[in-house]
């Protein structure tokens, strides 16, 4: 008992230094989620005979809820047979050792420790974890008529029990978990498993024990993690409008014959977007008419993000991306020589206009 107390002072230890996040790599965040799994394989009674005639099957059924990604705890039942070997059997005059079996139902609560986790960080993704768990629960053991049979025979079986026989057992083991989706993982699952010396109905001055190995399927219910939460937009707050008053309006002047020195149109985008939308692809248009109409014309777009929103190496690559996209329309869909046209961006750290979200645009200027 003292040596399982200072396994569980250990894992937690370790689990409170390395296992305070619950973000995974990709930006997703643990979410608690039950989860059930059912084993098979086989079961080694510590006894007076060979390790081969004391193997014996086993299955186990459990469900349980992952509280954090690294602290989880279960309800499991255990089941099946157990073995008693007994030296100094007499068959044809002869000592030597026999072997008797009895069955069993383990009912038993386990608090389990992803030590994967709790080491190397949260990682919904990783393919193989390998889980520590301790428990305890009761082995309620029926059907001991072999052993009786000996004991009625004469042999010193001094534990030996009838009918039905509840017992404190106590236990620890590994988990070794095969992720093979997000809910579906395999695993293999060995355990040591401590009760009282009256189990196997010798005397033998020590506990009797038994260790499980079996092979499974573990399968995770509900929302196991939860997606990135989105980036969120501050409210733009509308700049006072001052009302100004009428200039008198100077006598006319014969106007100058005009002289086209190009033109100006800015296309804004959505916030976190690099697309253009139908209502700005008219603005476009309308430079590639003016180039076509000039030859000698060309084109100087920069891409701008506003700073309101997001980090600034996103915004760099951001502003870049819209200018490249007005490019892209103006070479490939109006097939304006690709000579003429000039590219540039500004991140966030040029804000060409006073309110925030028209700072998402391509300004783009043509001159002769």
């Amino acid at each position: 008992m003292k040596k399982i107390k200072v396994l569980l002072v250990a894992l937690l230890a370790t689990a409170t230094l390395g296992a305070t996040a619950q973000t995974a790599p990709d930006g997703s965040e643990f979410n608690g989620h039950w989860f059930v799994s059912a084993h098979g394989g086989m079961q080694y009674t510590l006894g007076e005979a060979s390790f081969g005639d004391l193997l014996s099957p086993t299955v186990q059924v459990a469900g349980g809820y992952q509280f954090t990604p690294w602290l989880a705890a279960r309800l499991s039942v255990g089941s099946w047979q157990s073995k008693g070997g007994f030296n100094g059997y007499m068959l044809n005059g002869v000592a030597t050792n026999t072997t008797y079996k009895y069955n069993y139902v383990a009912p038993a609560v386990d608090v389990m420790f992803n030590l994967s986790n709790a080491i190397f960080g949260y990682n919904p993704d990783r393919v193989f974890n390998v889980s520590a768990f301790v428990g305890g629960g009761a082995n309620v053991g029926f059907g001991n008529g072999e052993a009786n049979d000996l004991a009625a025979a004469g042999y010193d079986m001094r534990y030996n029990w009838t009918g039905t026989k509840v017992r404190a057992v106590g236990r620890g083991g590994l988990d070794l978990d095969f992720r093979v989706s997000e809910r579906v993982s395999l695993g293999i699952e060995g355990s040591a498993n401590v009760l009282t010396d009256h189990y196997n109905s010798k005397k033998a001055g020590n506990a009797d024990w038994y260790f499980n190995v079996m092979a499974g399927i573990t399968i995770r219910l509900g929302k196991t993690r939860k997606p990135a939460p989105e980036p969120v937009e501050p409210v733009a707050v509308p700049a006072p409008v001052v009302e100004q008053k009428p200039e008198p309006r100077p006598e006319p002047k014969p106007e100058p014959k005009p002289v086209d020195k190009g033109m100006r149109r800015d296309v804004f985008f959505k916030i976190n977007s690099s697309e253009v939308t139908d209502a700005e692809m008219a603005k476009i248009k309308e430079l590639a008419l003016y180039l076509n109409n000039h030859n000698d014309a060309v084109v100087e777009i920069t891409g701008y993000a506003d700073a309101g929103t997001g980090t600034p190496s996103i915004n760099e690559r951001l502003s870049a991306k819209r200018a490249e996209a007005v490019k892209r329309i103006l070479v490939g869909d109006c097939g304006i020589d690709v000579s003429r046209v000039r590219v540039s961006h500004k991140g966030d750290t040029v804000q060409p206009f006073a309110e925030n979200d028209m700072n998402r645009v391509s300004i783009c200027i043509i001159s002769n």
